[in-house]
């Protein structure tokens, strides 16, 4: 298989964890990085030994470059994805697909007019952890599966993070933040979604930076920071969401559960590649944890993009795909819109629930 040869646009602090985990694939090559801040392409490019530090334009109109990976800010993806298809480059960009599901059409509709192909983090289902748990739903482990429950609480990012503006801005939250690694998640073990409602609310209109270097700060909050829902999955499984930045503490529940016929699942984190994955089953008293069946097991932020490059060499499907990545966008203003309507949200885009991964891939 000869090597597809890849440009990022984006050199902020994720673009590292890329950089570093592309030259690890046989079939890709990374050949330029560009910012819009031009010199920090040029620290990332000595750093990770990139051969062209470019400008956003200079490496849209490389004609070497194929792929682009796209880990621009949030508000950006859109149109950053956009220029790069109408340039003739297959893209991956960082969650989410995009901000709004407008955004989101638009950017299906020219991969389509181009014959180019969008793919879409998070891939950390295609990990271990989550790449086991599936597994042993597919094998019957857990019977016929019910129900599902997840959980992502925390008390926000101002407590930490040194620019947390944009995560209380359109597009952020706790659903687009961290929602992304959720719900593809849930529909990667349990399928497309159907039916949604939810509960949504900003708890608090202005919040106060904690955090160095701009501790003091008040930032206007403009999306909603607790939201809780119900997923009504076309496979009949109900499951239930909460994603919270205003509690202390938080739960003390797995991030995931599947509840089955013959027994529960209990997933690992899907912000990781890991594990641990743990099944109780129906006449067992206490959870065993369950070898994990995959090597990706490590942060593989990047397996994603490979997997992708591998359908444009030589055809076929791709996981993490543009269709899965919308159907999350979507699911995820259905919660707003299911709070905001008192109603059902009913899901106007489907997937196909993405493929496992071989069980040829062991621990490494």
């Amino acid at each position: 298989m000869r090597k597809l040869k890849i440009g990022i646009i984006g050199c902020g602090n994720i673009s590292s964890i890329y950089m570093e985990n592309c030259p690890k694939f046989p079939h890709l090559e990374l050949v330029a990085c560009a910012d819009l801040d031009v010199q920090r392409a040029q620290l990332q490019a000595e750093k990770f030994g990139i051969p062209n530090a470019y400008s956003v334009e200079e490496l849209l109109s490389d004609p070497e470059i194929e792929l682009v990976i796209n880990l621009t800010i949030p508000k950006a993806h859109a149109s950053v994805t956009i220029q790069a298809l109408e340039a003739g480059k297959h893209v991956y960009t960082e969650k989410p697909l995009a901000v709004t599901r407008e955004e989101g059409k638009r950017i299906l509709e020219t991969a389509k007019k181009h014959n180019l192909l969008v793919g879409s983090a998070p891939d950390t289902f295609l990990g271990a952890g989550i790449q086991t748990a599936i597994h042993l739903i597919e094998q019957g482990e857990i019977g016929i599966p019910i129900g599902a429950s997840a959980f992502m609480i925390g008390r926000g990012h101002e407590h930490w993070h040194p620019d947390p503006a944009f995560y209380y801005d359109i597009g952020g939250g706790p659903m687009f933040d961290m929602g992304p690694y959720y719900l593809t998640a849930l529909v990667a073990l349990l399928g497309p979604i159907k039916r949604i409602s939810g509960s949504a609310r900003i708890s608090y209109q202005e919040r106060t930076i904690l955090s160095a270097p701009k501790a003091g700060t008040k930032m206007k909050v403009s999306i909603p920071t607790h939201i809780s829902g119900v997923i009504d999955f076309a496979s009949g499984v109900i499951g239930s969401i909460t994603t919270s930045f205003d509690a202390f503490g938080g739960s003390t529940l797995p991030p995931i559960e599947i509840y089955g016929s013959e027994g529960t699942l209990l997933v690992p984190d899907p912000n990781t590649f890991d594990g641990p994955v743990k099944l109780r089953k129906r006449d067992e008293q206490e959870f065993k944890e369950v070898p994990l069946a995959y090597g990706y097991n490590e942060n593989n932020r990047g397996l994603g993009v490979a997997d992708m490059a591998k359908a444009i060499l030589e055809g076929g499907n791709y996981r993490a795909n543009s269709e899965l990545a919308y159907h999350v966008l979507e699911a995820m203003y259905g919660f707003q819109d299911s709070s905001d309507s008192d109603k059902h949200y009913i899901m106007e885009s489907t997937c196909e629930r993405p493929e496992s991964l071989s069980l040829e891939r062991k621990n490494s």
